[in-house]
């Protein structure tokens, strides 16, 4: 008994399975939302990325203590004590360091 055309039919299927859940998962998938927070250090920087090698890089502004920010531990990455945030004063995503984060739920 020839299974060749069975085993070809099952592996079609098997591969439109696995396409068709994978694009609507990318197409749906909905940012976390970060926690609210302040800033609790007197003046903290506020970078466009995180390089592993160099760390920081363009900075984009200086935050202030009491700016409101966002950032949902567990959720959003921290490299080397550089945490991921939102500043929702301008709305923009950067880094800051982690310890400057604080008063979660204060707002």
């Amino acid at each position: 008994m020839d299974r060749r055309p069975t085993l070809r039919l099952a592996a079609a299927l098997t591969a439109g399975a696995l396409t068709i859940p994978l694009g609507a998962t990318a197409a749906h998938a909905d940012p976390v939302v970060p926690r609210h927070a302040i800033v609790v250090c007197q003046s903290a920087s506020f970078y466009a990325n995180y390089d592993s090698a160099s760390g920081p890089t363009g900075l984009k502004r200086t935050l202030y203590y009491g700016n409101k920010i966002g950032h949902t531990p567990g959720a959003h990455p921290v490299y080397n004590g550089w945490a991921a945030s939102f500043d929702f004063g301008p709305n923009d995503w950067g880094y800051l360091r982690h310890e400057c984060i604080g008063g979660y739920d204060s707002w």
